[in-house]
């Protein structure tokens, strides 16, 4: 799930971090169904109408999960279409906060907090308060918080107002092996950082170190002699590890102890992921002041002086790639 907002403790003694994958899981469709011929996603929900102006991406750029909305919505040419608000990089009890923003309201939808708008669909709402999250802007109120549905749908159902060169994140003679890849760096490397950095034991940590480097010993594997993981055009699997692989070397190494090698240490994981933050679309939503206040500061159980470190120099990204 979306960075979740419900207390200052994100470890649990003695076990391992399992995430929470349960969502407000309206979809914004097209049609009456969906407009992908291979959808595996929630079907007996509620549908809400692609019609441009009519709903706000809420994403925070310190957020990975939220990062891949603004990353999609940019590839795909929606700026104009589906409105963006940007909630800060640390947050209160209650949610993420417009603290950028000024008078710390959001403009479009009058609120200081998140959480107004899940409250506005679900009174009391009682999970956490995630992004991304696509809110309806008449009534205030979310739509849905399902971040993986969210990019899946911006290109399947908002076809009509991508722009003409718009790259196709979901090529119908890749997708199952898409499918397979997107699905281990979800489990392994996107959601195993969190597994060893909000490991609650010795051993949970372990396990979720060693699953960890499997998996990037083996995209560093793939992408030595690939452009990009399905090949030599970007996708949505790419837009899906290189929000993880972004914070890697200033929060993951560190601060979730991932710290056998830093991403500069993997040439060609390095070389591809400087190639993506090259690439307009991607890097341009990447603020790593954002990023490291979120994770430093929140996160009080795991850094509890939440002191911010200072490196490392994000002026390596505009090194030279050697890809391509």
């Amino acid at each position: 799930m979306g960075d979740t907002v419900t207390s200052t403790t994100y470890t649990a003694k003695g076990k391992p971090f399992e995430r929470d994958m349960d969502y407000i899981s309206d979809r914004i469709l097209a049609g009456e169904r969906s407009a992908d011929p291979d959808d595996r996603g929630p079907q007996d929900v509620q549908v809400w109408p692609v019609e441009p102006g009519r709903y706000r991406l809420v994403a925070a750029k310190a957020c990975p999960w939220a990062n891949r909305a603004i990353i999609v919505r940019n590839l795909l040419g929606l700026e104009d279409v589906i409105s963006w608000g940007a909630p800060g990089p640390t947050h209160d009890q209650r949610s993420w906060t417009f603290d950028l923003d000024p008078d710390g309201r959001d403009p479009v939808l009058d609120m200081t907090h998140l959480q107004e708008a899940y409250f506005n669909r679900v009174p009391d709402y009682p999970k956490g308060i995630t992004v991304p999250a696509m809110v309806d802007v008449a009534s205030r109120a979310v739509v849905t918080n399902d971040f993986p549905q969210i990019t899946h749908d911006l290109f399947f159902e908002w076809r009509e107002h991508h722009r003409p060169d718009a790259p196709d994140l979901w090529p119908a003679d890749l997708r199952e092996e898409m499918e397979t890849v997107m699905k281990r760096v979800f489990t392994e490397v996107n959601n195993g950082v969190y597994r060893c950095g909000f490991a609650g034991s010795q051993e949970a940590y372990d396990d979720a170190y060693d699953r960890l480097w499997v998996a990037m010993d083996w995209l560093e594997e793939r992408l030595t002699d690939r452009r990009y993981l399905m090949g030599d055009a970007i996708t949505e699997a790419d837009v899906r590890l290189f929000t993880t692989l972004a914070r890697f070397d200033a929060v993951y190494h560190g601060h979730f102890k991932c710290n056998r090698a830093k991403l500069t240490e993997m040439p060609a994981l390095w070389g591809y992921a400087r190639d993506l933050f090259q690439t307009p679309g991607f890097g341009e939503t990447i603020d790593f002041e954002q990023i490291k206040q979120h994770y430093y500061v929140v996160h009080t159980d795991v850094n509890p002086t939440g002191i911010v470190p200072q490196g490392p120099d994000p002026d390596v990204w505009l090194e030279p790639h050697g890809r391509g």
